[in-house]
């Protein structure tokens, strides 16, 4: 690839400030929406590099977006730094030792995802300036992606309608181009109301919301067996009504995350989902209402990009580890179980290699399909404009998403040298795109192919505002 060595300097004489800002973020786990000071961080830093910043992108506080250059393409580079609840926890320990009781933490490395991504747009921007090309690259700073969707209010309100291209990755275990799989979903909460009553002198003239969602939970536990084997359906208690056992409880809500391969079928399962409640709401002579929180489409593949992306990873090569960076990972090894490992080399389509805690290889985009994919609001992004994601190692092989075994990694000089490497494969990428307008046409020409053959069911409801009070009220 032509000129990355030049855009890597750029990565490389950043590194210390953004593995800094890494660290910063990730002692202030905030959850989704609740970001401010994670934002500002970012924010900061936007400024000292000297890109025009917006703040309150889709009227979210905490979604900022930071803009170099003029004419030309618009390449964007997708952050994030939401955190997780209930997942304190000490850096560089090998042990469950939380910092704060019931407290939050980084488990899904999105302070490493902000960072590198902010450090690739300023290497890129630096780059521009200095080959004299015309292009505009953009660092958008997303937060609530653990389940808040927050890109896809942004797109809903216009944040890409300008957008050429748009690069992301996240932290993993190994490296290498994201496969672009990811399950559609929608998250949405019922809420029951019924009659409190005294449940030991008067409990005919109770009628229990508890016992309205216990039953819808059991209704969509028996609907499982009717649905197809791709789809997830997961749900969260959010009010039990109360404590007190002697009290008929006349309020409670269950938050349900339906998941499927497309958006359609997301939309058909909660329809049945809705037709539960309701029966849960007959049975109990109780009132139901529910309420759409948020919403992900399903990625949508992009070759050219895709390939462009692996040539970055070839080109650059594996990351590189040191023995003390194997030796923490071996002791974060020791609290996994082997099922837990072997699920990880799965995931990548990969076979296992004895001893090996660290990825110091590649995942090459001819790799099968992963075994087992999630959700991201990237999706809705991916329908809009055309997208790629990479995959960065920063942690030991093995290591669950969402756990304090991740929150432990999260400053660790393993995950410090991921985030240099994916910011450097993020980094040429786009200046592959900004010097090869053939490229350029051929990742639009595919995008528009694979999105006019496809139905479009956005994800989002034109009337649902985003939920910017979901962290007050439990994180999906």
């Amino acid at each position: 690839m032509k000129n990355t060595d030049a855009v890597w300097r750029h990565v490389e004489s950043r590194r210390d400030r953004y593995n800094a800002l890494s660290d910063t973020v990730w002692g202030m786990p905030e959850l989704n929406y609740a970001e401010h000071r994670s934002a500002a961080e970012h924010r900061d830093l936007l400024e000292a590099e000297g890109f025009r910043v917006t703040q309150g992108i889709a009227g979210i506080p905490t979604a900022v977006m930071g803009e170099a250059g003029d004419e030309g393409p618009v390449i964007a580079i997708l952050g994030e730094y939401d955190a997780l609840p209930g997942l304190s926890q000490e850096a560089g320990v090998a042990e469950h030792r939380p910092i704060e009781a019931g407290g939050h933490g980084h488990g899904c490395g999105h302070n490493l995802l902000g960072s590198a991504s902010l450090l690739a747009a300023a290497a890129v921007k630096d780059w521009l300036a200095e080959r004299g090309l015309k292009g505009r690259v953009r660092y958008y700073g997303c937060p609530a992606e653990e389940g808040g969707s927050a890109k896809g209010f942004m797109v809903r309100d216009g944040a890409f309608d300008d957008v050429d291209i748009a690069i992301c990755w996240h932290p993993a275990a190994f490296s290498g181009v994201n496969k672009p799989k990811s399950l559609a979903c929608m998250e949405v909460d019922f809420s029951f109301v019924g009659r409190s009553s005294h449940a030991a002198a008067a409990p005919h003239l109770g009628r229990s919301a508890l016992d309205a969602v216990e039953l819808m939970n059991v209704g969509v536990n028996y609907m499982r067996e009717h649905m197809p084997s791709h789809a997830r359906i997961h749900y969260a208690l959010q009010d039990a009504g109360g404590i007190a056992p002697n009290v008929v409880q006349g309020r409670a809500r269950v938050r349900y995350l339906v998941r499927s391969l497309t958006m359609a079928e997301v939309l058909a399962l909660l329809e049945r989902v809705k037709k539960i409640a309701q029966g849960a709401s007959l049975m109990t002579e109780t009132q139901v209402t529910h309420r759409v929180l948020s919403a992900d489409a399903e990625l949508v593949a992009n070759p050219p990009l895709e390939q462009a992306m692996e040539e970055a990873f070839l080109h650059l090569g594996a990351p590189a580890f040191d023995e003390a960076d194997k030796d923490f990972a071996r002791d974060i090894q020791a609290t996994l179980t082997p099922a837990e490992i072997d699920a990880a080399y799965r995931r990548a389509g990969l076979a296992p290699i004895p001893g090996e805690v660290l990825a110091e290889r590649l995942v090459p985009l001819s790799a099968p399909e992963p075994a087992g994919i999630g959700s991201t609001d990237v999706g809705t992004v991916s329908w809009k404009v055309p997208t790629v994601q990479a995959r960065g190692a920063t942690y030991a092989i093995g290591t669950p998403g969402h756990s304090w075994q991740l929150v432990a990694q999260g400053k660790a000089p393993a995950a410090h040298k991921g985030l240099e490497h994916v910011a450097k494969v993020m980094a040429a990428t786009a200046a592959a795109v900004f010097e090869d307008p053939a490229l350029l046409a051929q990742a639009r020409a595919d995008h528009a192919a694979r999105t006019k053959e496809m139905p479009d069911v956005f994800p989002i409801p034109k009337d649902v505002p985003p939920p910017l009070d979901m962290a007050g009220k439990a994180a999906a």
